[in-house]
C-alpha cells in the first residue's frame, strides 16, 4: 500500500510533526511551508538526516496547496487555522490542526460544516490528552472505577516570559500579543473532556490583572484566566491557564462519586477508590502507568506529540481504534469554544454564558456571524480589546527590544 503523502504548514511548531511523520511507516513527508526561511532550512536538515531528499519547501501557501498531498498538518498561527483548514478540506485533503481549533464562534460553525460537507478526516492535536497518566485516567474513569464525575481541575500554568522573544519575534500584532486571557484554553480543558467524555454546557470567565513582566515583553492582556465550566451531567470543571508564576506546569484531577484521581507529576497517578457501601474507607495507590505504545514517551509533551500524529494518520487509513481515540471536530470545538465564551462572560461582568452543542444544526444559526474576538483582522465590527480592565499602551520600543533579544538568542 502506498504511503500517505503529508504536508506540514508552519515549520516552527511543525518540526515536531515533521519528526513524527518521518518516523511513521505509513506516511511520507512531501512538503513543508513557512514564510520564515530559516525554519524551512531546519526542517530540511531534519528530513535529509533521516534520508529523505525529495521534500518540497515553500514560502507561499498558494504554491504549497498545489503540491501532491493527501493530508496536511496545520501548525501555523493559532488564530489562523480555520480559513486555511477549510481550503484544504475543500481541496480534498484531510487535516490535523495544532492548538487552537478556532478563533471565533463563526469559525467553529464553518469548520464543522466543512468537515461534514467534505467527509474528510479532521483531528485535533491536543497533545496534553495523551500522556500515559491522563490516558490511564480516561481508561479507568470510563471503566467506571470511581463512579460519576462531580468536580474536575485542569491547569496549564505556563509562564512564557523567558521564551517570549523566541515565540513572538517582536511582532506587535503576533497572535500571542493580541489574544485575550481565556483564548489558549484547550491544554487545561481538553484532558478533562477527553477523560470524562462529557460536553461543556455553561461557562463563567475570570481573569487576573496584567503584570510588568509580560507588559514589558509586549503583552497587554491579563496574564492568567479561569473558566468555571458546567458539564452536561452537572459536574463542575475549573480550568486555569496563562503566563503566571507557578510551582508546577500542569495539574489534572477528577473527583467522583466513588473516588478520585490526580496526575501528580513525574509520570505518576494517585488514585483513591471506594467499593460499595465503603464511604471514606477506600484504597489509595500511587503508580506509574505504562505507555500505550512503548517508545512513545520519548516524544515531546510526555508522549503526547507521538499520539496526535499517529492517530491522525491511522484514522485516515481507517483504523477504528485510532478513530475512537483521535479528537474529532466536534470534541475539538467543545475544547475550544468555552474560552471564546468565557471572554464574553468577562466582558459582561462575569455573567455565565451558555455553550451551544454545535453537533446540532439547529443551534448553529445563532453563531454564523459571531466574530467576537480580540483579533482585529477577524473580528471586524465585533472587535474587543484583549484588556478591558485598563488601557495599556505599549510603545514600539518594547517590540524593538524583544526583536533584538530574539535575533540575539537572549531570553525574555
Amino acid at each position: 500500500m502506498a504511503k500517505l503523502k503529508i504536508g506540514v504548514f508552519g515549520a516552527g511548531r511543525g518540526i515536531v510533526m515533521v519528526r513524527q511523520i518521518l518516523g511513521n511507516p505509513d506516511a511520507e513527508l512531501v512538503a513543508v511551508c513557512d514564510k520564515y526561511v530559516p525554519l524551512l532550512e531546519r526542517c530540511k536538515k531534519v528530513a535529509e538526516e533521516a534520508g529523505l531528499t525529495g521534500v518540497e519547501y515553500f514560502t507561499d501557501f498558494e504554491d504549497f496547496i498545489q503540491c501532491d498531498m493527501d493530508a496536511v498538518v496545520l501548525a501555523n498561527y493559532a488564530n489562523e487555522h480555520v480559513p486555511y483548514g477549510i481550503r484544504l478540506l475543500e481541496s480534498g485533503r484531510h487535516i490535523m490542526t495544532e492548538c487552537l481549533t478556532c478563533a471565533t464562534m463563526k469559525e467553529a460553525v464553518e469548520l464543522i460544516e466543512a468537515v461534514e460537507r467534505t467527509g474528510k478526516t479532521y483531528t485535533y492535536a491536543e497533545n496534553y490528552c495523551y500522556t500515559p497518566v491522563r490516558w490511564e485516567m480516561r481508561e479507568r474513569y470510563r471503566r467506571g472505577d470511581i463512579g460519576e464525575l462531580m468536580y474536575a481541575e485542569g491547569e496549564y500554568v505556563h509562564d512564557c516570559s523567558s521564551i517570549w522573544p523566541g515565540i513572538t519575534y517582536g511582532e506587535r500584532n503576533h497572535w500571542r500579543n493580541t489574544h485575550y486571557s481565556t483564548f489558549y484554553c484547550t491544554h487545561s480543558i481538553g484532558p478533562i473532556l477527553s477523560i470524562s467524555g462529557l460536553r461543556p454546557v455553561k461557562v463563567t470567565g475570570y481573569e487576573t490583572q496584567n503584570m510588568p513582566y509580560m507588559r514589558n515583553l509586549g503583552y497587554a492582556a491579563p496574564c492568567g484566566a479561569i473558566e468555571l465550566i458546567t458539564l452536561e451531567n452537572g459536574a463542575i470543571l475549573k480550568s486555569l491557564h496563562g503566563s503566571i508564576k507557578n510551582n508546577g506546569h500542569s495539574n489534572y484531577q477528577i473527583n467522583c462519586s466513588r473516588g478520585a484521581m490526580k496526575d501528580i507529576g513525574d509520570g505518576q497517578l494517585s488514585i483513591y477508590v471506594e467499593g460499595e457501601n465503603e464511604n471514606c474507607r477506600g484504597k489509595r495507590e500511587i503508580y506509574k502507568p505504562a505507555p500505550v505504545v512503548i517508545g512513545s514517551e520519548k516524544s515531546g509533551h510526555g508522549g503526547g506529540d507521538f499520539f496526535t500524529t499517529h492517530y491522525f494518520i491511522q484514522s485516515i487509513l481507517g483504523d477504528p481504534v485510532a478513530k475512537e481515540r483521535a479528537i474529532d471536530v466536534y470534541t475539538a470545538v467543545d475544547m475550544c469554544i468555552p474560552g471564546i465564551l468565557a471572554y464574553k462572560s468577562i466582558c459582561n461582568d462575569n455573567n455565565s454564558v451558555k455553550i451551544p452543542n454545535l453537533r446540532n444544526r439547529e443551534e448553529r444559526d445563532a453563531y454564523r456571524n459571531d466574530t467576537f474576538c480580540s483579533f482585529k483582522e477577524i473580528a471586524g465590527e465585533q472587535y474587543v480589546p484583549n484588556n478591558i480592565q485598563e488601557d495599556v499602551q505599549i510603545p514600539d520600543e518594547v517590540y524593538e527590544e524583544v526583536r533584538r533579544r530574539w535575533i540575539a538568542g537572549e531570553p525574555g
